[in-house]
């Protein structure tokens, strides 16, 4: 599985790419606590059976525990919120000392967990076991391995006309002389995309587990594994680091606060 340089290179540079874009919304706390988490969270679970093992004390509690800790719902279902409230109070202790611009809350907290361990699990699912985790093998058997694909019109036309329709939409959702705000033409684009992969995830679905003999949904390819995969663990926790951004420019407020110069009484009057 990936060690600890590939986890925190991967969540540092998407935290600091985040930290730059947002202009300081995304603030370097934020994401401390998105790559901690995405490598000590749920890697604590086999560091504690590692730690059982060599020891040789509690090595069946040790592999207990890593079954809970690293899993990518066990992790944020049993720690999610006590670590949460552990973050934002020490956000508040860093801020009275000095070492951080900004607290932030719980609920923010919650987020770049969650966000962080489903990170992590992008890194081990893709560059583990050889590359025959569970949800690597799932992910390839949405695809036709039987020999070449036969050619299906139906999901010619279909396949075609959503991905026409994806592109149609984007096109028209942000098109020169629209009177609708930026903001709302990036949620409509968000919305119209999610629809349509919802359709295409659900076409992809019914060739392949609802007939008694499956048909390749696109051809030889494994669309529908790739969907989920990208949504669970790429597209739903850089979503979660966005929403858990603040909704002022913290860097730039305070780099436009008035600077005040203490003057000496004589050379006031002196002005």
């Amino acid at each position: 599985m990936p060690g600890p340089g590939p986890h925190l290179m991967y969540t540092l540079g998407v935290g600091t790419g985040l930290m730059h874009l947002s202009k300081g919304r995304f603030t370097p706390y934020h994401c401390l606590v998105y790559t901690i988490n995405a490598f000590l969270g749920p890697d604590l679970g086999s560091f504690s059976e590692w730690l059982a093992q060599t020891s040789g004390v509690g090595e069946a509690f040790g592999s207990q525990i890593m079954s809970f800790v690293h899993h990518p719902f066990y992790y944020i279902l049993f720690l999610g919120l006590p670590l949460s409230v552990l973050y934002s109070r020490l956000s508040k202790f860093l801020l009275q000392k000095g070492l951080f611009a900004t607290s932030i809350g719980i609920w923010q907290c919650l987020c770049l967990i969650t966000a962080g361990c489903l990170s992590h699990f992008f890194l081990d699912n893709l560059f583990e076991e050889n590359g025959k985790t569970p949800m690597m093998i799932w992910i390839l058997s949405t695809g036709w391995w039987k020999g070449r694909a036969p050619i299906s019109q139906p999901s010619v036309v279909v396949v075609g006309l959503l991905c026409i329709s994806l592109i149609g939409l984007f096109i028209y959702l942000n098109r020169s002389g629209t009177r609708k705000p930026f903001v709302t033409r990036v949620w409509h684009t968000f919305i119209s995309l999610g629809v349509i992969a919802a359709l295409y995830s659900l076409w992809c679905a019914s060739q392949i587990y609802f007939p008694e003999q499956p048909h390749p949904a696109v051809g030889e390819e494994a669309d529908l594994g790739v969907l989920v995969f990208l949504t669970m663990f790429f597209f739903f926790p850089h979503g979660l680091c966005v929403y858990s951004m603040h909704t002022i420019d913290i860097i730039e407020e305070r780099e436009q606060l008035p600077t005040f110069h203490l003057y000496e009484r004589r050379d006031l009057l002196s002005m």
